[in-house]
């Protein structure tokens, strides 16, 4: 049925609340009402509410149940129990990353390094097929928000696959950074895991993605990950680790950086890092080595913009990039770092489904993809680099 207006509610008032936030205000072609935000810290929302001029919601329930979509954009140990809610009620869910997870057994002294990464595979799988089954019940739809599907860079390269028939043979990519902004990263029972899944997340979706446009244009079905092999590492926790201020090291039972080899099921492969430890902003890229054609998507930084800063105090005002140092010397301003990411148009994009109905790039079946494919690796790396099966949950179509 098409809805004239998409209600929606923001869940969390943090870094990824934001900008989700931001996101609604650039959706074109769909009215849409922002009803408000909910978070159990009411403090945070307070905050959140009043900065941005919105209603401040003391009922999670009440907010589903009003909404035509909500976003999920508090810590991942919450998704499914809110996810399933909001299925069940009708509601559309717009899902940040990474989905779904394993977050320990609830005990006070459960350390996410130390458990079973077999039972942490068979649980995780075990959460997606619940959320798989209310969405398969449910008149809504689970929308999965990893932005770099979105982002301009992975869009061109969909369209040079479908134009020129490429085939895929390696993709490597990374994200990496000097330490995420969620409070809730770093501990395993809220996080599900570190650096592999909170940033190995990013490019590997994007790679699995990638290679379902390849496998959808060649024969009609995606082309799925077969196994992976990983290495998960702990730098800023070695007791020979110099720590100089510049990286975060507050984190208690997870790595803080990662290294995954998958292999398709035509045989391709890709490389995936991720770390904590890289300092200078954000380092977001993916490279495509194809049959006939290579490219590199530079998600962030990137050099449609240079600008040279005697002084660091004289950009106080100024916004250049995430996470950078220091604004002093040559740097590479962002002009609009969310279009660039992705932001406003995967938001735009739900928007329209919810609104007219359709597919989406991103749904449940590319996230469970990833978390599967990521939480394999775990396994993996427990196995110290063992090739590990990825359990594969559905035909790939959303």
């Amino acid at each position: 049925m098409e809805k004239p207006t998409v209600r929606s509610g923001i869940i969390g008032s943090g870094f990824a609340a934001a900008f989700h936030f931001n996101a609604i205000q650039r959706v074109y072609g769909v009215r849409s009402e922002l009803l408000g935000v909910y978070s159990p810290n009411q403090t945070h929302a307070k905050a959140f509410a009043n900065n941005r001029k919105i209603k401040r919601w003391n009922d999670l329930d009440s907010l589903i149940d009003d909404a035509d979509v909500v976003h999920i954009c508090s810590p991942p140990a919450t998704h499914e129990t809110i996810a399933i809610s909001a299925l069940q009620n009708g509601t559309h869910v717009i899902v940040e990353k990474p989905m779904t997870g394993y977050f320990g057994d609830g005990s006070a002294n459960f350390n996410g390094l130390d458990a079973s990464k077999q039972l942490s595979l068979d649980m995780a799988v075990a959460s997606i097929d619940r959320m798989r089954t209310a969405e398969k019940n449910s008149d809504a739809k689970l929308f999965y928000a990893e932005n770099w599907v979105y982002s301009p860079a992975i869009q061109k390269e969909r369209e040079i696959i479908k134009k020129t028939d490429a085939q895929i043979l390696w993709m490597h990519g990374e994200e990496a950074h000097s330490g995420s902004h969620s409070a809730a990263y770093g501990d395993w029972s809220l996080a599900g895991g570190g650096s592999m899944i909170g940033k190995g997340c990013h490019p590997l979706t994007a790679a699995l993605y990638l290679k379902r446009v390849e496998g959808y244009n060649r024969t009609g079905v995606p082309i799925q990950p077969k196994t992976v092999s990983a290495r998960i590492h702990n730098i800023t926790q070695m007791p020979s680790y110099i720590d100089l201020g510049h990286l975060r090291t507050n984190y208690r039972d997870v790595e803080d950086l990662s290294l995954m080899h998958v292999v398709f099921e035509d045989g391709s492969v890709c490389d995936i890092f991720s770390s904590e430890i890289i300092m200078g902003g954000i380092h977001n890229w993916l490279e495509i080595v194809a049959n006939n054609h290579r490219t590199t998507c530079k998600i962030n930084p990137n050099n449609q913009m240079e600008t040279y800063n005697p002084m660091d105090a004289a950009f106080d005002d100024i916004y250049v990039v995430e996470k950078i140092g220091t604004k002093q010397g040559w740097t590479n301003p962002s002009p609009d770092e969310d279009h660039s990411n992705g932001f406003p148009q995967e938001i735009e994009e739900f928007y329209h489904v919810v609104a007219h109905g359709g597919t989406v790039q991103s749904g449940i079946s590319l996230a469970a993809d990833a978390i599967t494919t990521i939480y394999a690796g775990y396994l993996s790396a427990e196995k110290k680099g063992a090739e590990v099966r990825i359990p594969i949950l559905s035909s790939g179509i959303d």
